[in-house]
C-alpha cells in the first residue's frame, strides 16, 4: 500500500489511540498487509450486505470488493485488545485515480466542474464502523486518520458520498435534500450532476410529505466539518441509496474541528509521489 518501509514506519509512528477512558483501546492507521484489507472488506460485507441489504458481489463470498478497492490506501481502526478491525474508510488519491482513469464518484455524478480540482483531491468512501463500536471514538479517529493523511500528502480537497436510505422510495432523500440544500449547497462553480436522478415525487408511492427530515448521522458529520453538497441525489441500485456528493476544501475545515484534528498542513513536505 505504502511505497517505501520509511514511509510505512512514519505513517505506524504516526497512529493516534482513542482516550484511555474510551471502552475499548482503539488505534487509527493505514493497512500494511493483504489480510488487514481483507479484513476491512469482511467488516464492510457485513454492515452493508448483513445490515443494510445491500447487493454486493467479490472474489470472495463475504468480503465486500471491487476494482476501485487495488487503487485505494485502506484506512482501519483496530481493537487493541482484540486485534480485530472495527473500522475503515477508503481512500482514492488523485495520482492513483488518474491511473485509474476515475474516480468512484465519476459512476454517479458528472464532476465536469471539479476538473481542475482532481490533482488536488482525495475521495473517501466505503465507511463502516462494527455495531459494537458505535459510541463515536473510532468515527472520530477515522477522521483523525483522514485529515492526517491529507496534510501529510499535501491535498486540499476531500471529496465522496453520503448515502440516504431509499426503503421509503426517495421521499426521506428528497427532503433531506432539501434541507440541508438550503445552508450546505455548494458555490454552483463546485455543482455536480447526478447520472441517475431520483423518480420525480408524482412517481413515487406512500411516501409522507409532512415527516421531518431524518438526515444520516455521517452527512450530519460532514457538514459540521463545513462540507457542502455538490447538487441533487444520484441512485445507486447495488446498495438501494441516494448518494449526495459532498465536497470538504481543508480550507473551510471548521476551525474548532482543524485545532482537534491536529491544525495546519506540514510547512516543509512536498506531496508524495505514488
Amino acid at each position: 500500500m505504502i511505497e517505501t518501509r520509511a514511509e510505512q514506519a512514519e505513517l505506524l509512528a504516526s497512529f493516534r489511540e482513542a482516550p484511555g477512558r474510551a471502552p475499548h483501546r482503539l488505534r487509527v492507521g493505514l493497512a500494511m498487509s493483504t489480510a488487514d484489507v481483507h479484513a476491512a472488506q469482511r467488516l464492510r460485507y457485513r454492515v452493508f450486505a448483513g445490515e443494510l441489504g445491500a447487493k454486493l458481489s467479490g472474489r470472495e463470498p463475504g468480503r465486500d470488493e471491487d476494482i476501485f478497492d487495488a487503487w485505494c490506501e485502506h484506512l482501519v481502526v483496530r481493537d487493541c485488545g482484540s486485534g480485530s478491525i472495527v473500522g475503515t474508510y477508503r481512500l482514492l488519491t488523485a495520482e492513483r485515480a488518474a491511473r485509474l482513469g476515475t474516480f468512484y464518484a465519476d459512476q454517479e455524478f458528472d464532476l465536469t466542474r471539479l476538473t481542475h480540482l482532481k490533482p488536488r483531491m482525495v475521495e473517501i468512501g466505503r465507511a463502516c464502523v462494527d455495531p459494537a463500536y458505535r459510541s463515536g471514538a473510532a468515527l472520530m479517529l477515522l477522521w483523525h486518520g483522514i485529515f492526517d493523511f491529507m496534510r501529510r500528502r499535501r491535498y486540499d480537497y476531500l471529496a465522496g458520498c453520503a448515502s440516504i436510505c431509499m426503503r421509503d422510495g426517495g421521499a426521506n432523500a428528497e427532503r433531506v435534500h432539501q434541507r440541508v440544500a438550503q445552508r450546505h449547497l455548494a458555490p454552483i462553480e463546485y455543482r455536480v450532476f447526478p447520472r441517475h436522478r431520483l423518480l420525480p415525487r408524482e412517481a413515487r408511492r406512500g411516501n409522507d410529505e409532512a415527516a421531518p427530515p431524518r438526515v444520516p448521522a455521517l452527512l450530519k458529520g460532514y457538514l459540521r466539518l463545513g462540507a457542502w453538497i455538490g447538487g441533487e441525489p444520484s441512485w445507486d441500485p447495488d446498495f438501494n441509496t441516494a448518494d449526495l456528493f459532498v465536497l470538504l476544501p481543508l480550507a473551510r475545515l471548521e476551525a474548532r474541528y482543524a485545532q482537534h484534528f491536529g491544525g495546519g498542513r506540514p510547512s516543509q513536505r512536498d506531496r508524495r509521489a505514488e
